[in-house]
């Protein structure tokens, strides 16, 4: 199971003085002072999860010791502060050290020591306002997050899906398996995991990300809202497998597999063919199509491009209103030999 934290961290000066000091850059915690109060099990873990030796930390105060309890590493970090979850993080190390704490964050006079510490692996600003935040947790509109907060469950879960969030701890458990039609074939399909579409709801600032992690995704998560609706009952979800997470797997009279972009430029033209090969090896079932969806038309010369490996592509017409432009049967049939290998 998979915890979503949800942490004020910038709504005081003191938050926002902590924030500078240990979300605004990198920590090298093999340096002193911070090397000096660390304990050989955590100074090993936290060298195993961060090689560099370095990392953004966050932390809690005694306070919320138990209620932090279940957080554990590959687990969500949504930071908030002025109306809006400013940032997104992943947990790589979690520990109990009021003498990193006080290194890192030293208390102001008659203040109190942060207790719980936590490095993360990966971390992304973001402006993602209350009310999206509170639509998918179906908390009233004006809810202002004002403590500490760790999601488990149907919430965890509404959160992840509903910003399309893949954490590296997540990539790895399913990850490494072969893909359909190899010899382990078995071991890959337990790796794939299906996951419910209907929580895409938000929009969440996109920005460059390492490749073996995706937290959010705003442009692609409005243009599959808005094709998800016109898809009616048909079933559509996600599914994760060593490759990543795909964007829609489409369960209809035909299977199809969808990847969207946020620009019809050739670079994302080239992007979408790339994962759509790669995410239709780990397909539950074989896959009849694969789409690439657009919010405005490709040039000619890209079309050629996708409909030669035989995807189709969908751009959004008017809102709400999509084209379709199949590949030619010829070079569907062609290529469909190869995706189910």
């Amino acid at each position: 199971m998979t915890h979503v934290l949800v942490s004020p961290s910038y709504g005081s000066r003191e938050a926002r003085r902590h924030w500078h000091d240990t979300l605004d850059h990198e920590i090298p915690f093999l340096a002193a002072p911070y090397r000096d109060v660390l304990d050989d099990t955590v100074r090993r873990q936290l060298q195993e999860a961060h090689p560099g030796g370095a990392a953004r930390f966050w932390g809690a105060t005694k306070a919320h010791d138990k209620k932090m309890e279940p957080v554990t590493a590959g687990d969500v970090v949504l930071f908030t502060g002025r109306n809006q979850v400013r940032a997104v993080g992943e947990i790589g190390v979690i520990f109990r050290s009021t003498a990193l704490a006080d290194a890192l964050w030293p208390p102001a006079a008659g203040g109190e020591s942060w207790h719980t510490v936590y490095s993360l692996r990966h971390f992304e600003l973001t402006d993602i306002p209350y009310q999206e935040l509170s639509s998918v947790l179906g908390y009233r509109a004006n809810f202002q997050y004002p403590g500490q907060l760790v999601l488990a469950g149907a919430k965890a879960d509404a959160v992840i899906e509903g910003f399309l969030i893949t954490t590296e701890h997540a990539l790895s458990r399913a990850g490494g398996g072969p893909a359909r039609g190899d010899a382990t074939e078995d071991a890959a399909r337990r790796a794939v995991r299906l996951a419910a579409a209907e929580e895409m709801r938000t929009s969440v600032t996109s920005y460059t990300r390492p490749a073996a992690t995706t937290l959010v995704r705003r442009r692609e998560s409005e243009l599959l809202r808005d094709f998800r609706r016109t898809l009616g009952e048909i079933p559509a979800r996600r599914y994760s497998c060593p490759a990543g997470v795909t964007d829609l797997y489409v369960e209809g009279q035909a299977v199809e597999l969808v990847e969207a972009k946020s620009a019809a430029s050739r670079l994302c033209v080239r992007q979408a063919m790339a994962q759509l090969l790669d995410y239709v090896r780990y397909s539950p079932q074989p896959v009849d199509r694969l789409i690439a969806l657009f919010p405005e038309a490709l040039t000619d010369g890209d079309l050629r491009l996708l409909h030669h490996y035989g995807i189709d592509c969908v751009h959004r017409s008017a809102p709400g209103v999509f084209e379709r432009v199949p590949a030619p049967e010829e070079s569907r049939l062609r290529m469909r030999a190869v995706w189910a290998r």
